[in-house]
C-alpha cells in the first residue's frame, strides 16, 4: 500500500472541511482509483486531477511522493518574451504594457477583466500550478500567433468592484495577430488554469479542465 496526500481547493476544500485529504492505495494505482475513492467528496462535481502540476489522464499510475491535487470547474478570470504573475497584490497595467515592448511591435493589445455588478469578488488559485498553466498558455499563443511578446497577471484574494483580477497583453506586428493571441491567452485562462472564484459566497460554476493529448 501507499499513501497518497491530496490537496483539495474551492468548493471540495469547504466541503470536506479540510485542504488535504489523505488515502491509502495499492502499489500500481491510476489517478482513476484515485478518483473512485473520493467519489463521496466529489459527487455532482466534474473534478479533473493534477499530478505533479500536470493535468492527468485516468490511467496514469500514481506514486508515493507524487504532488496530487483535486480540481474542479475552474473559474478563474524574470520578464522575457512571456511575462506571467499570480499575486495578491492590486494590478496594474502600465507594467505589463512595458513587458511586452518590443522595437518590432506594430500593435499592443490589452485586456482587463474587472469585478462587476457585486462589491467584492473572492479568488483562490493552486498557485504553482496555475503559474506553469498560464505560463505554457501564453507561449502556446506567443508560438500559434507570431506574437513578439506576451503577459498575463492574475490576481488572488478579494478584488474589490472596478477592480481588475486578470490582465492581458500582447505586441505583435500587426494588430489581426496581437488581437488573435490576447483572446486565445484569456480564453485559456479561463479554461485550463487552477483559479477558483467567490461571488457572495457562491463558488461559481465553471469548466473542467482535460488534459492535452
Amino acid at each position: 500500500m501507499m499513501r497518497i496526500s491530496v490537496r483539495l481547493f474551492a468548493g471540495l476544500r469547504e466541503r470536506a472541511g479540510t485542504p488535504t485529504l489523505e488515502l491509502e492505495l495499492p502499489e500500481g494505482a491510476a489517478v482513476r482509483d484515485a478518483l473512485a475513492a473520493l467519489s463521496d467528496l466529489t459527487g455532482g462535481v466534474q473534478v479533473v486531477m493534477a499530478v505533479n502540476q500536470e493535468y492527468a489522464t485516468g490511467h496514469q499510475i500514481l506514486r508515493a511522493g507524487d504532488e496530487v491535487a483535486l480540481i474542479p470547474p475552474v473559474s478563474g478570470g524574470s520578464v522575457s518574451a512571456a511575462h506571467v504573475r499570480i499575486t495578491e497584490e492590486p494590478l496594474r497595467l502600465d507594467p505589463l504594457v512595458a513587458a511586452v515592448r518590443d522595437p518590432r511591435a506594430g500593435a499592443v493589445v490589452t485586456f482587463s477583466g474587472v469585478t462587476r455588478e457585486v462589491s467584492a469578488l473572492q479568488y483562490e488559485a493552486y498557485g504553482e500550478m496555475a503559474q506553469r498553466e498560464i505560463a505554457a498558455i501564453v507561449q502556446r499563443a506567443i508560438e500559434t500567433h507570431g506574437l513578439c511578446a506576451a503577459a498575463a497577471e492574475h490576481r488572488i484574494g478579494t478584488v474589490e468592484l472596478s477592480e481588475p483580477s486578470v490582465l492581458v497583453a500582447a505586441s505583435a506586428p500587426h494588430r489581426a495577430e496581437a488581437f488573435a493571441g490576447a483572446r486565445e491567452i484569456i480564453d485559456e485562462i479561463k479554461a485550463r488554469a487552477p483559479i477558483w472564484k467567490q461571488e457572495e459566497g457562491e463558488w461559481v460554476a465553471g469548466q473542467t479542465p482535460q488534459p492535452r493529448n
